[in-house]
Order: structure tokens, then C-alpha cells, then sequence
């Protein structure tokens, strides 16, 4: 690993002293760049106008700038920029699980928490989406319970779009690039007066695909995505503001690039089966926004909707015979409603209150054909959850000492989980009813506390948290003991110190953080006595532990330079499959031990010409690894880095950009898993190589 990092540092300080050197008609660029001190930013997921200097938690945020600077697209895409976030490439959108130091989950519920514009994503199949006209990300690690509830153990992600009242205008962006990739983004930003403010975004991704299936000699996973967003923002009066947020994806995606792992060479062998499979969906979300403004407190209410229409059809043997063929359909209703009051202005004691409803209704319903056997049977699950919370979040400044600042939270959540299954198999011809079954409700009233101190020394602050995560419980569908039927919530407590502090006369800013997770209960993954299926049990206890470190400098002379890495030590504690086999002590799949991330940029000012105005040059790398792909601990990604490049050209309203992702083209393993008797692999996204046309009027 050491080397490779060494050589792309030394690769990166190359290209951009090959560019100075031959430096005739550039200067640094001595304009100033309109930018807001990190440190000052307010982060919107804490949810009490609380800057990212003074919140005691390891917070990551990617600017709109760091977004278009490394064509980040999706989600993934921001894996190891964040460190200790990860998120796995599994060929199709469906399969979208998060990894936040080392807390995620690949199957049922997610165990990070995801937030689009006051939209709740509790469903992963709608992680994986398009990114355009994004203000920022933010990233909080840790457990968020307290103000967000279940399902954020490892963290939050929240993703801020682009409001009408802050940028005025239209612009348009043309893509084009190799596997047949191009896009096509356009939006409009406006004001009727100075109280209406309006938007509206579209966006068109296609892509040929990067993997080739032998058998039929066409790409996999072409993917045609069309996105829209509109918002209207309505400010009544200086004290209330109403605003609407509709966004809507629709997505049709061939995928599944997966190939054997061929065990004895430890190379993947051709991608090569029969029948084509795929993910379509259809995605939809909506959100109303209530602002008012009083004296001495602020009042903001959040209505909430997503429909997610999806259907998942799949080679299950990837061969080229006929064994396995897997249809899967999912509808997903969910509306939420937030009330939160809070505290106005910067008093020593500073409160907020708040209050949440949900309701989740899934209508799934999977058919599975077994040719062979001249089986077919059907699955159809009717799906209900709801709950409730209350919480609570105080803060008092100058707590005993001067400087110190104590902040306590708890939360009341409450929950109702109600599933109807039904189970019919035909069997050469005859039908045959196998269960029907409406299962108990599971209820659930759990109790998520967090305390942290916040000391503030001079310019820098330092923190310690305590923090308590949970993630519901839920249903087995396959099943064959009584205890097996249900698995219960799984806990986690959290510790973690940090500091955060400028550098170098405020040219430099640090985030350092420590952190200690103790996961108890955890919901693992298991075969069924008879080794016929698999269901989840509680059956593991865990620890994870690490650290992160985020550098980032302020533009000096045309230069930024941003650096972030991620130590994550997460083994299982206890992980018992049956008496004779545990893994014990064994690292946890899917995490990666190591994240980091280095960006250089420099932005030159074109002197006497009337082509150019400005150019820039910005070079990101990404490394990650090692990850275990199984429990066993006998199947590794060791470590590998990605080296993406950029050189921008600006004339007045037009930008033309030339952008590279895996410069280097290095060759690793995005996912790999065992099923059927067989192991396969699915290996990275080669070189791509593109080019961008923007416009603003």
C-alpha cells in the first residue's frame, strides 16, 4: 500500500510542476474565489444550525466545487473522499449498502442513514441515484439515533440540492466519454420577485455498458436514467417561508456483471450466462417545508413522500445453462412528518424539541423458476411498518469551566412492524399452497441517549461523544425452527474523541478523530439448518475501532490541496455458526482497513489571450483496502488505488472539460460472493475517458 500511495503523490506533484514548467502565457491566478471558511459552513443534518467548527462529531462535507471538480456522479463515487465511508460497486442499482467504520449491513434493513432534501431514504434499493445540481454532502459518522432514530448506526448522509435562493440562472452540460457514456443536464434557477424563487432541473445519463457477456456477445450493464427536480420556494413574510422539493428518477439498467472466480489461476474468468437480467426502477420523492421564525425560537415542520416501483430480474447461476431464474418485484409507499422547535440566537443554554411519525408499506412479491427440477414458486409479502418519536437535544455553553459546552440528547422511538406472507410452489403442473402465514407483530420501544462535550481552545475545538445506535429487528421468510421466525434489534455503543482546529495561520484545517464501537446483537447472515436457504440471527458481537484525519487547505496562489484517511480495526468478538464452526476474532466483511484520499488543484489566469480566461488542473486519489469479501476471511481485496484527472478550460460563460476516472486503469475486485457451490467476482470499472461542454447564461 505504502508504495502505491508513494508513487501516485509523486505522479500527481509530476503533472502539475510539467504544467508550471511550461508556463508561458499562465500566471497564478490571483483572483479571489467567493468560498465560505469551512469551519463556518452550518451543517444542515444536525438540525440546530450548528457549524461544522463547533459540532462535536467527525463531519465530512463535499462541496458543489469538489463535486464537479471529480465528476462525482453517484454515491459511490464519494467512497474513501469521506474517510472510512464506503460503498460497494454490486452491479446494479437495487444492492446499494453503505459502510461508515464498518458499521453497514448488505441485506434487510440499511445501517446507515440517508437524507435528500428532508426526504428520509429508508429503503437501499433508492441509495444508488443520479447526482446532479448538488449544493453539498455531508457525512456524519457515528450513531445519529438521537435525532434521526433507527437504522443510523454507523452514521447519516445528508445531500443538499441547489436552491433558487441562493444561485439565479440557467445553465446546460453536455457529457461524452468512452463505453458509450453520455448525459445531459440542464436547469433553470429563477426569482418572480423577491420572495418567489423557482427551479427546475433535468437530467439524462446513458452509458453502453463496461462489461462484455461472453455468451451473447453483448454488453450487461447498459443503464438509461432520466432525472427531474423542481422546487418552489414561497416567503410569505420575513417570519414564514413554505417550500416544495419533487424529485423523480426513472432508471432502466442492465447488470450483474458477474463472472467464476476461477479459484486455483485467482482470476476472474469471462463473464458468461444465458438469460439477461436487470434493474428497472422508478423512483419518486417529495417534500413540504414549513419555516416560521419567532423572537426567541424557530419552528420547522417536514411532510415527506417516496414511492419506489422497482423490478429486479436475474440470471440466479450465471452460467450458460438454465438452472436458477430469479424475478423480483417491489412498490414502496413511505410518508414521514417531522416537528421540530427549536432555540433562537447564540445563548448560553440553546434547547430543541422535536417530533416524528412514519408509515412504510411495501407490496414485494418474488418468482423463482427451477428448471431442472420443472419447479416454479412464488413469494408474495404484504409489508407494513410504523412508529412514532419523540426527542429531546440541549446544549449549555460554559458548562462548570469557561469554554466548555455540554450537549445532551435522548429520544423515545417507538415502532410496529406487521408482515403477511404467502409461499405457492408448482411443481410439474400440480399447485400446491406452502404457507401462509400472517407472522406476529413485533413491537419495539427503545431508548437512544448521546452526550458530548465541546471544548473550545482559542481557534480550535475539541470533543467527546457517547452515543448509543440501535437498528430494528424484523422477519425471516425462510425459516424451519420457531426461534428462527423473527430476529431481534441489534445495538451499538459509541466513543469517540476529536479535535478540530486551523493550522499554519488558518491556511490549513484539521479534523482528527478516535473512535470505539462495541455492536452487540448483531443481525448475521446465515444458512438455515438443512443448508436450504438462508435467514438473519442474532448471533454476533463485534468491536470497531480507528480514526480518521481530514486536511484541507484554503486556495493560496491558484493551489488547494485536500487529504483525508480512515483506519478501521472492526473483528468479530464472537460470530458462532454451530459447534463446531465460529469466527471468531475474524475481520468483518466489506470494510475496508484503509480509506484515503489526496486532491491537488491548480488554477492558472490566462494573461493577453481571447480564447481563454482561466484553466485548471485537479487530480484525485482514491485508495481502499484490504476488504474481506466473507465471513471465513478467506477471500480478500488487498489494497488498490484509483487516480482520476481533470483539466477544466473557462472563457467567460463557457467551460470545457477533459476528465479521466482510473487514469492508471488498475485492475481490483469491486465485489465478490459464494453461492450454488460457486464463487464469483465482479472486477472494477476499467479507464474511462471523457469530455464536458457547460454553459451559463
Amino acid at each position: 500500500m505504502r508504495k502505491q500511495i508513494q508513487y501516485s503523490i509523486i505522479f500527481l506533484a509530476l503533472c502539475i510542476s510539467k504544467l508550471e514548467a511550461q508556463e508561458i502565457n499562465l500566471a497564478p491566478d490571483s483572483t479571489k474565489m467567493k468560498s465560505i471558511e469551512l469551519g463556518e459552513i452550518v451543517i444542515k443534518a444536525s438540525k440546530d444550525n450548528i457549524t461544522y467548527k463547533a459540532i462535536p462529531a467527525s463531519v465530512s462535507v463535499i462541496s458543489s466545487n469538489s463535486i464537479e471538480e471529480n465528476e462525482i456522479r453517484s454515491l459511490n463515487e464519494i467512497s474513501a473522499t469521506a474517510p472510512n465511508f464506503f460503498m460497494p460497486d454490486y452491479g446494479s442499482k437495487l444492492t446499494s449498502p453503505v459502510y461508515i467504520r464498518g458499521i453497514g449491513s448488505r441485506i434487510n434493513s440499511p445501517s446507515v442513514g440517508l437524507y435528500v432534501d428532508y426526504v428520509p431514504y429508508f429503503e437501499k434499493a433508492a441509495f444508488d441515484f443520479d447526482f446532479f445540481d448538488i449544493k453539498r454532502i455531508e457525512v456524519l459518522r457515528g450513531p445519529q439515533g438521537t435525532l434521526f432514530g433507527r437504522n443510523t448506526m454507523g452514521g447519516i448522509v445528508n445531500i443538499v440540492t441547489i436552491s433558487p435562493m441562493d444561485y439565479k440562472g440557467t445553465h446546460l452540460k453536455l457529457s461524452a466519454g468512452n463505453y458509450g457514456t453520455y448525459s445531459v443536464n440542464g436547469g433553470h434557477y429563477g426569482k418572480i420577485n423577491d420572495r418567489f424563487g423557482y427551479s427546475i432541473a433535468l437530467n439524462y445519463l446513458h452509458n453502453d455498458g463496461f462489461y462484455t457477456n461472453h455468451y451473447s456477445g453483448k454488453q450487461v450493464d447498459e443503464l438509461n436514467s432520466y432525472g427531474f427536480r423542481n422546487r418552489m420556494i414561497y416567503e410569505l413574510s420575513d417570519r414564514l417561508t413554505i417550500e416544495n422539493i419533487a424529485g423523480f428518477e426513472l432508471s432502466r439498467q442492465g447488470g450483474y456483471p458477474y463472472a467464476l472466480y476461477n479459484d486455483s489461476l485467482k482470476i476472474a474468468e469471462k463473464i458468461n450466462y444465458n438469460q439477461y437480467s436487470s434493474y428497472n426502477r422508478s423512483l419518486f420523492s417529495d417534500a413540504m417545508l414549513i419555516k416560521y421564525s419567532a423572537d426567541n425560537f424557530e419552528l420547522v415542520a417536514a411532510i415527506s413522500y417516496q414511492y419506489l416501483n422497482d423490478l429486479q430480474d436475474i440470471d440466479q447461476d450465471f452460467t450458460p445453462d438454465s438452472l436458477y431464474f430469479i424475478s423480483q418485484k417491489q412498490k414502496q409507499n413511505m410518508l414521514s412528518q417531522e416537528l421540530i422547535v427549536r432555540s433562537k440566537g447564540n445563548k448560553r443554554y440553546n434547547w430543541l424539541l422535536g417530533g416524528y411519525a412514519f408509515y412504510q408499506a411495501f407490496d414485494n412479491a418474488v418468482d423463482v423458476d427451477v428448471y431442472k427440477s420443472k419447479m416454479k414458486y412464488f413469494k408474495t409479502y404484504d409489508h407494513k411498518i410504523n412508529g412514532f418519536a419523540f426527542f429531546h437535544q440541549s446544549s449549555i455553553a460554559d458548562f462548570l469551566i469557561k469554554n466548555l459546552t455540554l450537549t445532551g440528547g435522548i429520544r423515545v422511538d417507538s415502532e410496529k412492524d406487521i408482515l403477511k406472507y404467502n409461499y405457492d410452489r408448482i411443481l410439474k403442473g400440480k399447485f400446491a399452497n406452502l404457507a401462509d402465514t400472517v407472522y406476529p407483530s413485533l413491537k419495539s420501544l427503545e431508548i437512544i441517549p448521546r452526550l458530548a462535550f465541546n471544548y473550545k481552545l482559542k481557534n480550535s475545538n475539541l470533543y467527546v461523544v457517547v452515543a448509543r445506535g440501535y437498528k430494528t429487528g424484523g422477519f425471516n421468510s425462510t425459516f424451519e425452527r420457531p426461534e428462527d421466525l423473527t430476529f431481534d434489534p441489534e445495538y451499538s455503543w459509541n466513543y469517540e474523541a476529536g479535535i478540530k482546529t486551523p493550522l499554519l495561520k488558518n491556511r490549513l484545517y484539521a479534523d482528527v478523530a478516535l473512535f470505539y464501537i462495541d455492536w452487540k446483537n448483531q443481525q448475521i447472515y446465515q444458512t438455515v439448518p438443512s443448508g436450504r436457504g438462508s435467514m438473519l440471527k442474532n448471533a454476533g458481537h463485534s468491536v470497531s475501532k480507528g480514526g480518521e484525519l481530514s486536511l484541507k487547505t484554503i486556495p493560496r496562489k491558484g493551489y488547494e490541496f485536500m487529504l483525508t484517511y480512515g483506519y478501521t480495526n472492526a473483528v468479530f468478538l464472537s460470530n458462532v455458526v454451530n459447534s463446531t464452526t465460529n469466527y471468531n476474532n475474524n475481520y468483518l466483511p466489506y470494510v475496508p482497513r484503509h480509506t484515503i484520499a489526496f486532491q491537488a488543484g491548480k488554477s492558472f489566469k490566462v494573461q493577453n489571450s481571447n480564447i481563454l480566461d482561466n484553466i485548471k488542473l485537479n487530480l484525485l486519489y482514491r485508495g481502499a483496502g484490504e476488504i474481506f469479501w466473507n465471513e471465513e476471511n478467506s477471500h480478500k481485496q488487498s489494497y488498490y488505488g484509483l487516480l482520476n484527472g481533470k483539466i477544466s478550460f473557462f472563457r467567460k460563460s463557457l467551460q470545457f472539460d477533459i476528465w479521466s476516472k482510473n487514469l492508471m486503469n488498475t485492475k481490483y475486485d469491486a465485489f465478490y460472493f459464494e453461492a450454488l457451490g460457486n464463487k464469483y467476482v465482479q472486477t472494477g470499472k476499467p479507464m474511462q475517458i471523457g469530455m464536458n461542454l457547460s454553459v451559463k447564461f
